[in-house]
C-alpha cells in the first residue's frame, strides 16, 4: 500500500462525511457522558439499593472494562474493518445501558456497567480510527479538535444533566436514554458508512489480548488502591502491582512472536510513537486527573458553593475550546503539531506552579485566570498524540496505534488520580484534630464549612491550601516531563490531501509494514 492510498478518504462526498462525523460525535458523547452523568445520581442509587461500601465500583467497573478493551478494539478494526467493529461496540454499549436501567440490585448494576464499558472502550477507539479513514491528516486535525470539544462538553454538563434527569425522571433514565440514541447511530452508520475490507487475512492474537487486558486491569485496580484496599501499600494492592508487572513482561514476549500482535512492537521502533505515548500519559494526568481536585480546591480554599465552583469551570472549558479550535485550524493549515505540544505543556506547567503558591483566600479572579490558562494548554495539544501516532504508523496499524495512545491517556489519568489522592490524604491526615471545633476535616462539606466561625473556617482553608500546594507542584512536574518530551519530538510535516511523497517517505512506510 503506498502513502497516497493510506490517506485516500473513505468517503469522497463532503456532505456525507459531515453527516457521518455527526453520528460519530453522537456516539462519542454518549460513551463519555456516561462516566460523568452517573456521579450526581450515585446518592439516589445508593438510597434505593444500599451497599454504600460498593458504590465506588459503579464508576470503577466502567473505567476498568473500558480501559482493558481499548487496544483490542483498535486491532480488531485493523483486522476486520472498522465499520462492523464499531457497530458491535455501539450495540454492546446500548445493551449494557438497557440492563443498567433495568437493574434490580447493586450487583446487577455493577455487572451491567462492566458490559457498558466493554462497548464504550470500543466506541472511543473506533471513532478516532474511522476519522483517520474519513479525513486526510491535515483536515483530520481540524475535525479532531471538534472531537475534543465533545469530550469536554460531556465532562462539563454530565454532572448537571445527571442530577436534573434523576430529579425529573428517576436515576434509571440516565441509562435508558442511551437506548434510542444507540439505535439511531447504528442505523446511520449501517446505511452511510462504507465497509473497507482489510487486504490481509485476520489472525487474532488471543494470548496478547488476554494478557494486555489483565495488565490494564491491574493498573486501574492499583490506581484505585486507596479507595478499594485502604492504602496503596496494602498487601492486596502490592500483589496486584506485582501481578501487573509480570503480565506486562509476558505481554512483550507474546507480542514479539505473534503474527498479528495487538500492539505491534514495530511501532516502538519509531521514536515518535514512544514520545507521543509519554505526552498522552502526562496529558491525561493533568487534563482528566485534575478535574475533581480543582472542584475540591475551589470549595475548600475559597469558600465557593458547589454551584458557583461549577460556574468557574466555564473558564476552564472555555480555554479548552479556544485552544482546541485554534490548534486544529493551525495544524490543518501549517501541518506542524510539535509547537502545540510544547505550548500546551508550558501553559499548564505555569498555571499549576502559580496556583501552588497562592495563599488561601486569594481572589477568585486570579484562580479563574490560571484555570483559563490551563484550559488553553489542554486544548492546544488535545489531538496531538492521536494525529501524531496515526501519521507515524503504517496504514495497517492505525487502529492499534490509536488504541494504544487512547489507553495511555486513560492510564495516565488513573495513576495521577491515585497520586493526587494520596498527597491530599497524607497532608490532611497530619492535621488531625489540631483545629478547634473540627473532629474530622475530611468530613466537612461546603455547607458545614460555611457555618463554621470565621477563625475556624480560615484555619480549615489554610490546611487545605497547604495540602493542595504539593499536589499542584506535582502536576507542574508532570507537565515539565511532557514539555521535555515535546521538545525532543521531530518537527514532522503532516502530508496534505494532494501532496506527493518522496521515495524515502514511501520506503519508510513500506518498511513499517
Amino acid at each position: 500500500m503506498d502513502m497516497q492510498t493510506k490517506f485516500a478518504p473513505l468517503v469522497a462526498d463532503h456532505k456525507r462525511r459531515l453527516i457521518l462525523f455527526l453520528f460519530l460525535m453522537t456516539a462519542m458523547f454518549m460513551a463519555t457522558l456516561d462516566n460523568q452523568i452517573v456521579s450526581t445520581a450515585l446518592p439516589t442509587i445508593v438510597g434505593e439499593f444500599g451497599h454504600l461500601e460498593r458504590f465506588g465500583w459503579i464508576g470503577s467497573a466502567y473505567l476498568l472494562s473500558l480501559s482493558a478493551v481499548m487496544p483490542v478494539y483498535g486491532k480488531l478494526g485493523d483486522l476486520f474493518g472498522r465499520k462492523y467493529v464499531m457497530m458491535t461496540a455501539i450495540a454492546i454499549f446500548t445493551i449494557g445501558s438497557a440492563v443498567c436501567g433495568l437493574a434490580v440490585s447493586m450487583d446487577t448494576l455493577i455487572a451491567a456497567r462492566v458490559l457498558q464499558g466493554l462497548g464504550g472502550g470500543g466506541i472511543l477507539v473506533s471513532i478516532f480510527a474511522v476519522n483517520a479513514d474519513l479525513f486526510e491528516p491535515r483536515e483530520r486535525a481540524r475535525y479532531q479538535s471538534y472531537s475534543s470539544l465533545v469530550l469536554m462538553a460531556s465532562g462539563a454538563i454530565g454532572p448537571v444533566l445527571g442530577g436534573t434527569m434523576s430529579d425529573l425522571f428517576g436515576w434509571r433514565s440516565i441509562f435508558l436514554v442511551n437506548v434510542p440514541i444507540g439505535f439511531i447511530v447504528l442505523a446511520g452508520l449501517a446505511t452511510m458508512l462504507p465497509y473497507r475490507k482489510p487486504a490481509r487475512r485476520p489472525k487474532i492474537d488471543y494470548a496478547g489480548a488476554i494478557v494486555l487486558a489483565l495488565t490494564t486491569t491491574s493498573i486501574v485496580l492499583a490506581a484505585d488502591g486507596t479507595e478499594l484496599f485502604g492504602s496503596l501499600l496494602s498487601p492486596q494492592c502490592l500483589g496486584i502491582i506485582a501481578f501487573g508487572v509480570i503480565c506486562a513482561i509476558a505481554w512483550v514476549f507474546i507480542e514479539r512472536r505473534a503474527p498479528e500482535p495487538i500492539v505491534p512492537m514495530t511501532l516502538f521502533r519509531n521514536p515518535t510513537f514512544g514520545l507521543l505515548l509519554i505526552i498522552s500519559i502526562t496529558s491525561g494526568a493533568v487534563a482528566i486527573g485534575m478535574v475533581n481536585y480543582f472542584a475540591l480546591f475551589l470549595q475548600t480554599t475559597t469558600g465557593l458553593s458547589p454551584s458557583m465552583a461549577g460556574l468557574l469551570f466555564i473558564l476552564l472549558t472555555g480555554g479548552i475550546v479556544c485552544g482546541s479550535l485554534s490548534a486544529g485550524r493551525l495544524i490543518a493549515a501549517k501541518g506542524r503539531y510539535k509547537p502545540f505540544a510544547i505550548a500546551s505543556a508550558a501553559c499548564s506547567a505555569i498555571a499549576f506552579a502559580s496556583i501552588a503558591v497562592l495563599p488561601a483566600g486569594t481572589p477568585v479572579v486570579f484562580i479563574g485566570g490560571l484555570m483559563l490558562l490551563h484550559g488553553i494548554g489542554i486544548g492546544l495539544a488535545q489531538q496531538v498524540p492521536v494525529i501524531g501516532v496515526q501519521n507515524a504508523a503504517a496504514a495497517r496499524d492505525v487502529g492499534a496505534a490509536t488504541g494504544a495512545v487512547t489507553l495511555s491517556r486513560m492510564g495516565g489519568a488513573s495513576i495521577a488520580i491515585s497520586i493526587y489522592g494520596a498527597i491530599i490524604a497524607a497532608k490532611l491526615g497530619n492535621v488531625g484534630v489540631s483545629i478547634a471545633g473540627v473532629s474530622n476535616i475530611e468530613e466537612l462539606t461546603p455547607k458545614m464549612m460555611a457555618a463554621l466561625p470565621e477563625a475556624t473556617r480560615e484555619a480549615v482553608a489554610n490546611a487545605y491550601a497547604s495540602a493542595f500546594s504539593p499536589l499542584f507542584m506535582t502536576a507542574a512536574g508532570i507537565c515539565l516531563i511532557g514539555l521535555l518530551t515535546s521538545l525532543t519530538l521531530k518537527n514532522v510535516q503532516l502530508p496534505g490531501a494532494t501532496q506527493k511523497f518522496d521515495s524515502s517517505t514511501t520506503a519508510a512506510a513500506h518498511a513499517a509494514e
